[in-house]
């Protein structure tokens, strides 16, 4: 099954489902030290339904959200509403993005660099980065080496139980793995269980990792210069870490 973009894979029944049956919320609090410690205005990549966007909206940080799927940053937008906080929005990718400013903070939500589908695509993210950031700015990416998913993991469902009684499910029911390529895609079937019936669809799901050499010669090319490479605890990465989180600042 051939991968497709994060624009149209956060759609439809997938961004209906995402929130209930995501395995992890992200944590507010290194968005936020990230910001003080940088300064705004910020922008956060990827921004998806809103976390941890509005919760940094809610603390009074100068903070835009951006997204290429137009129903994640629609649901968004309801959830911005229902928590009274207004919040700046934009629908465009991270390797395209066209904005009108500059920011001193800028960051990515969660692994979504690793959703970029090669290095290509990776390179032109950071060269935009790069263009949006302030000269005394920096960017936060947290990046990820995915583990292959487990044989007896296949076909298994991760559910969520709505307060309807109705059942919502994704399974990953088959992955792809090219180390060469540092690609894996997994095939998920999505699934929303009602009285009336079931609503599935299968999507294949890409993620790109990159080793902690290699992106740093990626920035590098885009004139960014990685200041540090962390644990998401804060300690010194080191080469055999999986999950790594980098600083960037404009190369001079």
């Amino acid at each position: 099954m051939t991968p497709i973009d994060p624009s149209r894979f956060y759609t439809g029944l997938v961004a209906e489902l995402y929130e209930p049956l995501r395995s992890v919320t992200p944590d507010p609090e290194p968005y936020a030290g990230f910001v003080a410690r940088w300064g705004e205005p910020a922008l956060e990549l990827g921004c998806g339904s809103g976390d941890p966007l509005l919760d940094l909206r809610a603390r009074g940080f100068d903070v835009e959200g951006l997204d290429s799927s137009p129903d994640m940053l629609a649901r968004c937008r309801r959830a911005a509403v229902e928590r009274g906080v207004e919040v700046v929005l934009h629908e465009q990718s991270m390797q395209t993005m066209n904005l009108d400013r500059t920011y001193r903070s800028i960051y990515v939500a969660g692994p979504t660099f690793n959703l970029l589908p090669d290095d290509d695509a990776a390179l032109r993210a950071l060269v935009a980065i790069r263009r949006h950031l302030s000269a005394d700015g920096a960017a936060l990416i947290p990046l990820m080496v995915p583990a292959p998913t487990p044989p007896n993991a296949l076909g298994r469902a991760r559910t969520h139980t709505n307060g309807d009684g109705t059942e919502m499910r994704v399974t990953s029911v088959a992955e792809h793995r090219d180390e060469l390529a540092r690609c894996q895609i997994t095939t998920l079937r999505y699934e929303h269980v009602t009285p009336a019936g079931v609503v599935s669809e299968d999507r294949p799901w890409l993620l790109h990792w990159h080793t902690q050499a290699g992106f740093r010669e990626l920035a590098s090319a885009a004139r960014l210069h990685v200041a540090t490479l962390r644990t998401p605890a804060g300690a010194p990465a080191t080469a055999d870490d999986p999950i790594f989180v980098a600083v960037a600042t404009p190369a001079r």
